[in-house]
């Protein structure tokens, strides 16, 4: 579960920054609309999963609501799941 999670929280970080940083500029500079519309789609899905694994991995965790919202939250702001990634996800170093 949490390769996974971690796995979906990366792209959906990536999704979100191709989406802002290289598709919008295409079809708004460029009159290029198509590259948007794919990674769009691929970002809709990718950030939908994201949202049912947090749910589903915070449960499993036994989190408190704070930690819960922050995951939730991260989806929203650019960079946040690699945020999430790095706090809570990835293995602790002894």
């Amino acid at each position: 579960m949490l390769h996974l999670f971690r796995t979906t929280a990366i792209l959906e970080g990536i999704s979100y920054l191709a989406l802002f940083a290289v598709t919008m500029p295409l079809k708004y500079l460029a009159d290029l609309p198509m590259p948007n519309k794919y990674v769009g789609y691929v970002h809709g899905f990718l950030f939908i999963a994201y949202i049912v694994l947090a749910i589903v991995f915070w449960r499993s965790q036994n989190w408190g609501f704070k930690k819960g919202f922050i995951l939730i939250l991260a989806s929203l702001l650019p960079f946040a799941t690699f945020y999430v990634d790095k706090k809570y996800l990835a293995p602790r170093e002894a």
